[in-house]
């Protein structure tokens, strides 16, 4: 009875942080990783958010200088708005096609004209796997952290089957702290797993459509290019620097 009461008064006076400071060390350990990968989570979360943000904004500023027409003009722009993944795209084929001008004064032969589709498509593919950097740990992070946290609770209501075993009670103020002890590594991997599976899933929208416009934007490009460099000369050789 006495040991009961005394563990009542320990109960009430126990935070979360005693809590963990009082749980086992394997516990511990589950309890230090989700952190970490909460924080990475949101280090990834904050850089995402900022990368996209301004690619769709530079992206809006070249095209509409694209737009006007001038290869030229696009490209100087093109070389300030390193974010913009159709800037990319763009800088990738103007700059293949100004080689191959500089190596014949005839129109582009159909190697050449295979051989710019190709950087067009591979310089479009890169820009969408830099888009996607760093999107498969907030995923995971939001699949497997509540789990490695059920592994942490796991454990805990093992050590506290443990305690009542050796204190020969199973009342409420012997079970209530181990329990809580738990029940905390479970809360952790919910807070870690919750913020990235929002945010994962709001980048993925918006990758989407910039992916959508990397796409159209290829084609145009291709085509662009295809019919500026068919004549003799094609575009001004590309500046150095």
């Amino acid at each position: 009875m006495i040991t009961a009461a005394a563990s009542g008064g320990r109960l009430a006076s126990l935070d979360a942080m005693s809590l963990i400071w009082q749980a086992s060390w394997l516990v511990q350990l589950v309890l230090l990783f989700l952190v970490l990968m909460s924080v990475v989570s949101w280090a990834i979360i904050l850089v995402k958010w900022r990368a996209l943000r301004r690619a769709e904004q530079d992206s809006e500023a070249f095209l509409e200088v694209y737009q006007e027409g001038s290869l030229d003009a696009a490209y100087q722009l093109a070389r300030e708005l390193d974010r913009s993944p159709l800037a990319g795209v763009f800088l990738a084929g103007y700059s293949e096609l100004s080689r191959m001008s500089r190596l014949s004064d005839a129109g582009l032969s159909d190697a050449q004209r295979r051989s710019l589709v190709r950087q067009i498509g591979w310089s479009a593919s890169r820009e969408g796997l830099s888009l996607e950097r760093g999107l498969s740990f907030l995923a995971t992070t939001g699949s497997a952290a509540p789990f490695i946290g059920l592994f942490g609770t796991v454990i805990g209501i093992i050590d506290a089957f443990q305690g009542i075993a050796r204190t020969g009670s199973a009342s409420l103020a012997v079970v209530a702290p181990g329990i809580a002890e738990a029940l905390i590594a479970t809360a952790v991997g919910l807070l870690a797993a919750i913020p990235a599976t929002i945010f994962y899933n709001h980048f993925v929208g918006e990758l989407r459509g910039l992916t959508a416009a990397i796409d159209l934007f290829s084609a145009d490009c291709e085509g662009d290019l295809l019919k500026h460099g068919a004549g003799a000369g094609g575009p001004a050789s590309a500046p150095s620097g």
